[in-house]
């Protein structure tokens, strides 16, 4: 595992639980909105982590630690990503992976094998807007596959858009919504610009509260929870 990033503690990113979060190096988006760019722009890498500093740490919270979060990046970029899971499993932590839906194939591993307890999915777009938001070919056949994937497997799940108003439009997040219907929880998430990719994007917009609350109230339609975080 080639890990860019490790925050030791959270209580917001796991549902209900304590976690420490894994951030992967590299990805296969180039969302120009991302506010991880030192792990996907390879200029911007830091010295990687090792693994053994994660599970040294992991090992001295076991009791104090509920779970641990795989980000990115991109995880199931990753190899190992396999083996590595499994470690933190063995070690009697819950797993919580985020992933783009790229590689439906990796997601289905980790659900067979019983190595994960909570997917996240982020959802960028309606199918037909994938490469303009992400600046790259994207295979939508396996998007919709992983979503289908993730909504059947019987594990805890949420799939999640960032929206950017200049991006993506009120009736856009109705065909996402068409995509996932049926969902257990849709979680539509506010751009807040800070550090980002393109840097020209630190000065865009998101929606208004209002809007955001239009936007949830339509989506409630379509899916069987939603929330704007």
């Amino acid at each position: 595992m080639i890990i860019g990033g490790f925050q030791k503690f959270s209580l917001i990113d796991y549902p209900g639980k304590i976690c420490a979060i894994v951030f992967t190096r590299g990805c296969n988006f180039r969302c120009p909105y991302c506010h991880n760019p030192e792990l996907v722009n390879s200029e911007l890498f830091l010295s990687p982590i090792s693994e053994e500093e994660i599970f040294s740490f992991l090992e001295e919270r076991k009791g104090k630690l509920d779970a641990v979060e795989i980000t990115g990046g991109e995880p199931t970029l990753q190899p190992d990503l396999i083996e590595f899971l499994g470690k933190i499993k063995d070690m009697g932590f819950l797993v919580k992976l985020d992933s783009n839906g790229t590689n439906p194939d990796v997601i289905e591993e980790v659900i067979k094998n019983k190595l994960v307890d909570y997917l996240a999915m982020d959802v960028k777009a309606p199918l037909e807007k994938y490469k303009e938001i992400t600046y790259v070919d994207v295979d939508t056949h396996k998007i919709r596959s992983n979503i289908k994937l993730i909504m059947n497997s019987g594990i805890d799940y949420e799939f999640r858009t960032t929206i950017v108003k200049s991006l993506l439009s009120k009736e856009d997040i109705i065909k996402i919504g068409e995509l996932i219907k049926g969902a257990n929880l849709y979680i539509l998430q506010k751009f807040v610009p800070s550090k980002t990719l393109n840097p020209d994007f630190v000065n865009e917009t998101t929606y208004s509260d209002e809007e955001f609350t239009e936007m949830k109230n339509k989506m409630e339609k379509y899916v069987k929870r939603c929330i704007v975080r």
